[in-house]
């Protein structure tokens, strides 16, 4: 298996600290707002990525945190004249309902609060202090970046660039423009604090998640992934403060995300162009945005279109066909000759191909076209006569690599004007009455429902 490391910019054996174990930390949202499409992105990948390695034998250890401390809630606190935890509680919530209506599997992931780890926190910070990596100013504690070795190696930003292009220290105390926050301190009494050796304040991001990774996982973990935007100045900053009090690689492999385009242009409020997973849900069932994040491979740019969502729709409809086809062909056979060598190894190579796209940097577009390709194998090569037993194995085959990817298939129902119609273009034909059973087929199609006629009966979906 190789994974594509950001660290070291090239593709890499991956190879684990404690053998069958990963432990893995994702940034995860700052909860003051619904996630939006980009947000999604990473929440499905490496969802995806924790399923692989199961399906692998590996045994995970996937944390993500969940900012409820920040200045952007503090903010929205503000706006709406309400205590800042009203805006955390509710908008984790929204986030794990997002969640789980993308298929992630929000019982595998170990959530992090920020808040939950404010005193583990403050005893990093006061560590860096007593290693004079860290210094106090009248507002602020700061992480002193001379103090790290290699800063920058990561994003692979040169620093007296860095320094040279920063216009403006915010901060006059700033013993470098590139320090940054470890703990702010307390600019007024409404704002959310916590006591500390440096008087009330919060703790700034980037110490969350170093914090947060540490306690948890260790002082080096397997992976810690996100979107590549954090790669500088978030990731940048973990690895800094992270190394410089442990004096070990923080991480082993450095996973990013690319970003998602809408229309081909960079998603913004300015542009009108935002959209959240709560908005998106209104039209589309979340299970399809699942599948259009993964089509394509994680590291490359993905356009968020309506044509791109009903493209992807349309091939989820596909998939769904073909499995309930299998289905009620297994449920229709009476054949019970023993399973096919031939049949089990024209199978077994889908399943190869699939585990040669995820073992190549998680190619999910890759593993993804061997389902389909599995599917079109089983549309043209079972029916009802079929063997029971070469049908059962094909679709513990599916099964399985359509739940490796989290996608999952959903029985709509029909509403009760359709089933009589269903019902009565049945008996029509029963009847030899094809002429009210082909307008009565029509008018379905009009409603967007198209009939299939089977042996095993009549077959409706959506168009």
């Amino acid at each position: 298996m190789k994974i594509y490391n950001t660290l070291t910019r090239k593709k890499e054996e991956f190879k684990t600290i404690e053998k069958n174990k990963v432990k893995m930390y994702v940034c995860g949202p700052t909860v003051y707002n619904y996630i939006h499409i980009g947000n999604a992105r990473p929440l499905v990948f490496f969802d995806t990525l924790r399923r692989y390695f199961e399906y692998k034998n590996y045994e995970v250890a996937f944390v993500m945190n969940i900012t409820d401390i920040d200045d952007k809630i503090i903010n929205r606190a503000i706006e709406e004249n309400v205590d800042f935890r009203e805006i955390t509680k509710k908008y984790s919530k929204a986030f794990l309902d997002n969640a789980k209506s993308l298929n992630v599997d929000v019982d595998k992931i170990i959530k992090s609060k920020a808040t939950d780890y404010i005193d583990k926190m403050i005893t990093f910070i006061k560590e860096l202090e007593n290693k004079d990596a860290a210094y106090d100013t009248d507002t602020t504690v700061y992480f002193n970046i001379d103090s790290a070795k290699d800063y920058g190696k990561l994003s692979k930003k040169n620093i007296d660039d860095l320094k040279a292009g920063s216009r403006v220290e915010i901060d006059k105390s700033k013993r470098n423009p590139l320090d940054f926050a470890l703990w702010k301190k307390q600019k007024n009494e409404n704002e959310p604090a916590w006591d500390s050796p440096w008087g009330k304040g919060r703790p700034g991001w980037h110490i969350e998640c170093s914090t947060m990774a540490n306690n948890i996982l260790g002082d080096t973990i397997d992976i810690h992934g996100g979107g590549e935007d954090l790669q500088f100045p978030h990731h940048e900053n973990e690895i800094a403060q992270s190394e410089t009090l442990n004096g070990k690689p923080f991480a082993n492999y450095w996973m990013h995300n690319s970003m998602i385009t809408v229309d081909k242009e960079k998603m913004s409020k300015s542009l009108g162009n935002f959209f959240t997973i709560h908005d998106i849900e209104k039209e589309y069932d979340l299970i399809i945005v699942r599948m259009w994040l993964i089509s394509g491979h994680y590291r490359t740019p993905l356009d968020f279109s309506k044509e791109n969502l009903d493209a992807i729709k349309n091939g989820y409809n596909r998939l769904q066909n073909s499995f309930e086809d299998l289905e009620r062909n297994i449920d229709y056979s009476t054949n019970n000759s023993e399973l096919n060598n031939e049949v089990k190894s024209e199978i077994d190579k889908f399943v190869i191909e699939f585990e040669n796209a995820m073992d190549d940097d998680f190619n999910t577009s890759n593993a993804l076209t061997s389902i389909y390709e599995l599917a079109r194998y089983i549309n043209s090569n079972f029916n009802n006569k079929s063997s029971t037993k070469d049908m059962i194995y094909a679709k513990e085959k599916f099964s399985t690599l359509l739940d490796v990817l989290g996608i999952s298939f959903v029985k709509e129902n029909l509403d009760e004007e359709i089933e009589n119609l269903i019902e009565e273009r049945t008996n029509a034909r029963k009847e030899k009455d094809f002429k009210k059973a082909d307008e009565i087929r029509d008018k379905l199609h009009q409603m967007g429902i198209e009939l299939k006629d089977t042996p095993t009966g009549v077959v409706w979906k959506r168009v």
